[in-house]
């Protein structure tokens, strides 16, 4: 519930039918809420840079995340991967399956049901993730990501719902909701639509979002490319012609240090990420510790 003061903040109130039931979207014209969306904004090396190692250190000690992902959603695990050798900082930001040796516990199951689209299906991600956690119940952070996003309103309200639901059943558990990755369509697109209609049921209702298109429609420069029809390769129309003719990524790598680690003077690091060029996997990396140290009490100011 959004406490607020009578005559300061009006509310519009949406209801979005679906054959799973009824979700309430309260839009406030202005108000904070204590939602933790993780965006394109947590995703510079500066910004994992300012995170306390302490922070780091209990996200370790405290965490047991499972995350089922597509190939798409695999690029969070690459970047992590090479994370540690390019920071200069041996084992700070190392996970394993089973959070042995002091690593971050991050068990990642098999991708079968997730390269599906991302539907709120009775029989889908939300029984999967009871029969887990019934299972599993050390668990205490629950990510999904997809390979693209049913758009329809159905399906999006059936996600919703269906997150909410896990929620309610599952008090001791985090769910991170998260936004399809980019096609290339724009703001104009279905896909962005659907992706907003996430965003402000998250901003609103208090969850958990790593949002995963907003990530790839910045550089590190906070230059903007979604209204240029990026995709997730990093590809975008340069000249407005209606055709993708240039790569931000490819551009920006070229043009920085990629070579030495972090305290030596780099400013990014190899590694091949699906569907995407390494800056992205680096930028979703950097964006995951980030979620992972808010997960773990940091208040971020």
């Amino acid at each position: 519930m959004i406490s607020i003061k009578k005559g300061i903040i009006a509310l519009i109130i949406i209801a979005i039918i679906s054959t799973a039931g009824l979700i309430l979207y309260f839009y406030p014209t202005q108000t904070q809420t204590n939602s933790m969306i993780i965006n394109h904004n947590h995703a510079h090396l500066e910004d994992l840079s300012e995170v306390p190692q302490e922070w780091i250190e209990k996200a370790k000690k405290e965490l047991k995340i499972v995350y089922w992902h597509t190939s798409h959603g695999s690029q969070i695990t690459t970047g992590m991967s090479s994370l540690d050798a390019f920071m200069g900082d041996k084992d700070v930001y190392e996970f394993n399956s089973g959070g042995s040796e002091g690593a971050l516990h991050y068990y990642e199951p098999s991708i079968d049901y997730a390269e599906r689209h991302l539907t709120g299906n009775t029989d889908g991600f939300d029984d999967t993730t009871r029969s887990f956690l019934d299972s599993n119940p050390e668990y205490n952070v629950v990510m999904w990501s997809w390979c693209a996003l049913d758009k329809n309103n159905d399906s999006i309200s059936e996600y919703l719902t269906n997150m909410n639901q896990l929620e309610s059943e599952y008090p001791e558990v985090t769910f991170v909701y998260m936004t399809g990755h980019l096609e290339g369509t724009g703001e104009e697109g279905a896909l962005h639509y659907y992706n907003e209609m996430i965003r402000d049921y998250c901003i609103v209702n208090n969850k958990a979002l790593y949002d995963f298109a907003d990530i790839e429609s910045y550089d590190p420069d906070d230059n903007y490319f979604l209204d240029k029809s990026a995709n997730d390769n990093c590809d975008y129309d340069s000249d407005g012609n209606g055709y993708r003719d240039a790569n931000w990524a490819e551009n920006w790598q070229e043009s920085h240090n990629g070579v030495e680690t972090y305290p030596d003077g780099g400013e990014w690091y190899d590694c091949s990420p699906a569907h995407t060029q390494a800056i992205n996997g680096n930028m979703k990396a950097y964006a995951a510790w980030y979620l992972f140290a808010r997960l773990a009490g940091w208040d971020a100011k």
